[in-house]
């Protein structure tokens, strides 16, 4: 029910105060000057009620951009412990820009203002952001305002639907050709750190991530069958990888002087209750070996080649690295073209026939 009520002030201006009520919903009153903005604010705002848009309204109004990131940061974080620490830094960054603003203010225009501010920001590296970090900041936002759109009823939708987020660039495929990989290995059987032949050998073989290989714990270590569980994987999904030559055989070998006093395979040498450090150690076998441009992270790239190389489709790729889609994989297509084409080449014999 509306109703318009006129009224005459002591010096004859006239005044037209509008009432709003519904049942289960609070009264909403406003004054104006016309009866025609009486009117029409009678209209909107019952229709605003009834679909559920209104009070959103008044939410967004009421609560700032500051209230949603410490909101975020308190309640929804500790629910995802891998992105926590990372995301609450970017939350912050946010904040900092936004944060006096209610969030019926914050624009896509006002965002995009902070998007290009943090494109052209320098890190504490001294270094320029590089649009994939802008795109995992600006993830991190759009997710903080989904939740308050569908779970906390504080905006209608989110501002960041309208924000086009900066186009990364093609992933980086960096792998051993076949004499980078021999001087590599023999610069790690003759490094002192006697696991960093090891753990080469099971990373190329494997494509296990590093601090999946670091992790590792006997128990989750099947030698007999070749095969080792993952329960602490980047998509947190558990993964099963297949164990086999060389890496299946060193392995075996090495869990004959396992070490008692820890569960980690390759345990520090300072604590050996936190994983092995390797990284001078690679770092130094790199150097003897002459290899430059190449990250322990490639050798993951390695495995991902050589698979593709030797006839396995994206699909089993995918699989074996843990990637839930196969956008990571797509990277490699080119390193199967031959395999691609033999497929194609059978199914036109099959069809027409040879020629």
């Amino acid at each position: 029910m509306a109703t318009i009520t006129e009224r005459t002030a002591l010096d004859g201006a006239k005044s037209f105060k509008a009432e709003v009520r519904l049942k289960g919903y609070p009264a909403q009153r406003a004054t104006f000057k016309r009866k025609t903005d009486a009117k029409k604010w009678v209209q909107d705002t019952e229709s605003a009620i009834r679909e559920g848009r209104h009070f959103k309204t008044l939410e967004a109004k009421k609560h700032t951009f500051a209230d949603l990131a410490d909101r975020y940061i308190k309640d929804v974080l500790p629910g995802k412990p891998k992105q926590e620490v990372r995301q609450k830094m970017q939350m912050e960054w946010w904040r900092e820009r936004m944060g006096i603003y209610a969030l019926a203010d914050v624009t896509p225009a006002l965002i995009v203002q902070f998007r290009d501010e943090l494109a052209n920001g320098i890190t504490y590296r001294g270094t320029q952001r590089t649009p994939a970090t802008v795109v995992r900041y600006m993830a991190a936002l759009s997710h903080a305002f989904t939740v308050a759109v569908k779970e906390w009823g504080w905006l209608d939708d989110s501002p960041t639907r309208k924000v086009k987020k900066p186009t990364e660039a093609r992933g980086r495929v960096r792998y051993l050709e076949d004499d980078e990989r021999e001087r590599l290995l023999t610069a790690c059987q003759a490094s002192k750190n006697k696991q960093l032949y090891l753990c080469v050998i099971l990373a190329l073989s494997s494509g296990m991530r590093q601090a999946e290989l670091m992790g590792l714990k006997w128990q989750d270590v099947n030698l007999t069958d070749g095969f080792i569980i993952l329960h602490e994987t980047k998509n947190g999904d558990r993964r099963r990888v297949p164990l086999s030559g060389l890496g299946l055989s060193l392995l075996q070998e090495y869990s004959i002087i396992r070490r008692l006093d820890t569960p980690l395979l390759f345990p520090g040498i300072v604590n050996q209750n936190t994983p092995l450090n390797l990284r001078s150690a690679f770092e130094g076998a790199l150097k003897t070996a002459q290899i430059t441009d190449f990250k322990w992270h490639d050798l993951r790239h390695c495995t991902a080649s050589y698979l593709a190389m030797n006839g396995a489709s994206l699909a089993e790729i995918a699989e074996i690295l843990g990637h839930k889609t196969l956008a990571m994989v797509k990277r490699y297509a080119h390193l199967s073209d031959g395999h691609v084409s033999n497929v194609v080449s059978s199914m036109n014999a099959k069809i027409f026939g040879g020629v």
